[in-house]
């Protein structure tokens, strides 16, 4: 087991609200950290369990007074009234430090504890390992063994042979999760929609294409990319769109949470499968955009991204807005930093000269370069520069 980055964050505000929300995927390891940050002081209390959860559904006030000093509820979506109780108790106490509420259905968390704890809990994310994470449990990795594996902490803490788990994974989610939010009568459909979503990885969102490739209805496969985001599988990544004057693309750019997933899902289940594989790069972003989104989450922040597309062509992979300042960010899964992955960086300068933040390449190699305006960046030290260029 390893310290998680967002482990000092949540204890901070542990001390300053009554509540703390951790929501995230399924084995990003909210339990592991919940336990490790407050299981000294609170009873741990797991509502997957049957029994449990019929008597905290049954009879919340006496489920709750066997608690009387607060405890960790994990999976708290099971009980949906429960944070209503949870709401009488703290406005009774008025403490701090009473009760930490873990779930993974996040629009199922949210409205429960918004409806009844807002202004009384934090919401923290705790997504995937990040890089830093990952190499700390299982020593220095290649960015394909990264891509293949994913990022989840089991496989590694565990060492399990990723296909396994992400095998283990994808059964348990269509075999519980999915029949718990949404009656799907074809599994063999949806299965290939999941897959169909991986292969587009990187790609505009094109549900009437992923509806007809599944064999579904547009709202069908509207309704499961929204059942996907709400479980943490898939992240939509949306456009940018400050610069009214322009003909710029309005659609979201699918990626998955965990690149191991989406991997596994596209037939990758050995590093030798990524040499000449097609969606390499598209991976290699995905996981770039997976780091991004963990660092503003493990900082209690929404992450403030987007990508630039226009009519013209004129692509940039990642665009983050610091209060209306952007830095731009370029992706490539190449190992070598040539001038001809900038070109995007340069034609973006017309678009919007003034980069405080200046610009940023991430790419396959492991040799960083500081240049004129420019930061050629690793995965490995990605992040790293990112605080850097943010802070300053």
């Amino acid at each position: 087991m390893i310290d998680r980055e967002l482990g000092n964050h949540a204890k901070s505000l542990f001390e300053r609200y009554p509540v703390l929300t951790i929501t995230g995927p399924r084995q990003s390891g909210k339990t592991v950290l919940a336990k490790a940050c407050f299981g000294e002081r609170l009873a741990y209390v797991n509502l997957e369990a049957p029994d449990i959860r019929e008597y905290a559904s049954q009879d919340p006030r006496a489920f709750l007074a066997d608690h009387p000093d607060g405890a960790i509820l994990d999976e708290i979506q099971r009980v949906p009234d429960l944070p209503s109780y949870i709401q009488v108790i703290v406005d009774e106490k008025r403490t701090n430090g009473l009760y930490v509420l873990t779930g993974s259905r996040q629009f199922e968390v949210h409205e429960a504890v918004s409806q009844s704890l807002a202004g009384r809990t934090a919401v923290l994310q705790l997504l995937p390992l990040t890089v830093r994470e990952l190499e700390m449990l299982a020593g220095e990795m290649s960015v394909d063994a990264m891509l293949v594996g994913g990022f989840m902490p089991r496989i590694y803490d565990q060492r399990i042979p990723p296909s396994q788990a992400l095998s283990d994974y994808v059964a348990t989610y269509v075999e519980r999760d999915l029949r718990q939010l949404l009656a799907v009568k074809d599994l063999d459909a949806f299965q290939r929609f999941l897959g169909l979503c991986a292969g587009r990885t990187g790609q505009l969102l094109n549900l009437s294409s992923l509806g007809n490739d599944a064999g579904v209805s547009h709202t069908t496969a509207q309704h499961w990319i929204s059942l996907l985001r709400a479980s943490y599988v898939v992240y939509l990544l949306q456009p940018y769109h400050r610069n009214v004057g322009k003909r710029l693309i309005k659609s979201p750019k699918l990626y998955f949470h965990d690149v191991g997933l989406a991997a596994y899902l596209c037939g990758i289940d050995a590093q030798a499968h990524l040499k000449n594989h097609p969606l390499r790069g598209s991976l290699f972003e995905n996981m770039v955009v997976g780091e991004t989104l963990k660092f503003f989450a493990n900082r209690g922040r929404k992450a403030p991204l987007h990508f630039y597309r226009d009519s013209s062509g004129l692509e940039v992979d990642l665009l983050i807005d610091e209060g209306g300042s952007l830095l731009p960010v370029e992706v490539k899964a190449s190992h070598t930093p040539a001038q001809a992955l900038l070109k995007g960086l340069h034609r973006f300068r017309q678009v919007e000269p003034d980069a405080p933040y200046g610009r940023m390449l991430v790419y396959g190699g492991d040799q960083r370069q500081e240049r004129t305006d420019l930061t050629v960046t690793t995965v490995r030290g990605f992040a790293r520069d990112l605080e850097r260029l943010l802070a300053s």
